[in-house]
C-alpha cells in the first residue's frame, strides 16, 4: 500500500503558514529593539536571529518545520531540512548543529515512515557540513517536521531584511512556482522532479556569493511569496522595489498549474495581503499569483548581483507604493 502523506494534513509546506498580517498583528506587543549585544531581533522579520559572542563571532538561531509538501517520506525529511537551514544562510551564516522538531499520528501513520523523514533530513544538513543531536517529538494529529538549527556568522557581515539602499539591483537564486506545483501534487499525486530539486538545493552558494559580493541585505523567499518578503523588505529598508516581472523564473509546469486550478489558499492570502501595497501595472492575474506563491525552501532575495542568480528588478528612492511592477 503506497501511503500519500500529504493526505493526511489540511495543507503543505510553508503554505501553511499564518497569514503575515494576522501573525504581525500577534507579535507587534513582543517587539524589542536590538541592543549592543542581540544584533537581529524581531523589529524587520529577519528570518534568523542574531547575537554577538564576541568581535569575530555571531550566533545565529532559527526554527521551522511544517506539514508534508511531498508524498514521499524521505524527500520531505530533506524539504524540511533544507527549508531550516536556510534561515540562517538568509542572515549570512553558517550552519553548525540542528536538533529535529517532529510531530506525528503515531496510531494512524507507521513509525517506519519518522525513520525515513528523518533519515532525509539527517541527509540535507549532512551536505551543509551541519551536525545533527537529537530534537523533541510530540503525538500529533498531523505529521509535521523541521529543524531548530544553530550557526555561526561574523558580526560585521550579517545580511539583514531592511539594510537596502536605493539604486541597488535585485538578485533571485532560485526559480519561483514550487507552491503551485505543490498544491497540484496534493491533489493528483503528479510529482514536478525540478521543484523537488528546486526545494532541495541549500542556499550555501547563494548566501556566501552574497556575502562575497558585499551585499547586506537579503531575505529567503518561502510562504509568503516573492511578492510578501519584497514588501517586507522595501518596507523595512525604506525604499520603492521595482520587480521586472518578464525576468523572473519560473519552475516547468507552474503556470499550466495556475491555469488549473492549483492555488492555494496561503497565496492567495499572500496577494490580498500585499495588494494595497502594490502598483501592479496592467500584470495579468496568472503572473500576480505565481509572483505571490507560497514557495517551500525557495531561494534568496538578495539586494546586489550575484553569480548565476538573474538579477529581477532594482531597489529606488520611496515614492507611492512599496512594490512596482513592469
Amino acid at each position: 500500500m503506497t501511503i500519500r502523506l500529504t493526505q493526511y494534513a489540511h495543507g503543505g509546506g510553508c503554505a501553511c503558514k499564518i497569514p503575515p498580517g494576522e501573525l504581525e498583528a500577534i507579535v507587534a506587543g513582543l517587539v524589542r529593539p536590538p541592543g549592543d549585544d542581540l544584533l537581529i531581533g524581531l523589529d524587520d522579520g529577519d528570518d534568523a536571529a542574531a547575537i554577538r559572542l564576541d568581535g569575530d563571532r555571531a550566533v545565529v538561531a532559527t526554527a521551522d518545520f511544517f506539514t508534508p509538501v511531498v508524498d514521499d517520506a524521505y524527500t520531505w525529511g530533506r524539504i524540511a531540512a533544507t527549508n531550516a537551514l536556510s534561515d540562517v544562510y538568509a542572515v549570512g551564516g553558517e550552519p553548525l548543529l540542528a536538533v529535529n522538531l517532529l510531530g506525528w499520528p503515531r496510531d494512524v501513520l507507521p513509525m517506519e515512515l519518522v525513520t525515513e523523514v528523518l533519515r532525509g533530513g539527517l541527509d540535507a544538513a549532512d551536505a551543509a557540513g551541519c551536525h545533527v543531536a537529537g530534537g523533541h517529538s510530540v503525538d500529533d494529529p498531523e505529521p509535521k517536521y523541521g529543524m531548530a538549527v544553530t550557526g555561526l556568522a561574523d558580526p560585521g557581515r550579517l545580511l539583514r531584511i531592511g539594510a537596502g539602499r536605493a539604486g541597488v539591483p535585485l538578485s533571485l537564486s532560485k526559480p519561483l512556482g514550487v507552491g503551485v506545483l505543490n498544491t497540484r501534487h496534493k491533489a493528483t499525486g503528479e510529482v514536478s522532479v525540478e521543484a523537488v530539486a528546486v526545494m532541495t538545493t541549500l542556499n550555501r552558494d547563494a548566501s556566501r556569493a552574497a556575502l562575497a559580493a558585499g551585499a547586506v541585505c537579503a531575505t529567503d523567499v518561502t510562504g509568503f511569496g516573492l511578492l510578501g518578503h519584497l514588501y517586507k523588505l522595501a518596507r523595512a529598508s525604506g525604499v520603492t522595489a521595482v520587480l521586472d516581472t518578464a525576468a523572473v523564473g519560473y519552475v516547468e509546469g507552474a503556470r499550466e498549474a495556475v491555469r488549473a486550478g492549483h492555488v492555494s489558499g496561503g497565496t492567495r492570502r499572500n496577494l490580498a495581503w500585499v495588494a494595497p501595497h502594490l502598483e501592479p501595472g496592467g500584470v495579468p492575474e496568472e503572473t500576480l499569483l505565481l509572483l505571490a506563491d507560497a514557495q517551500t525552501s525557495g531561494g534568496l532575495l538578495v539586494a546586489g548581483e550575484i553569480p548565476g542568480a538573474p538579477v529581477i528588478g532594482e531597489l529606488v528612492p520611496a515614492a507611492g507604493p512599496a512594490i512596482t511592477l513592469r
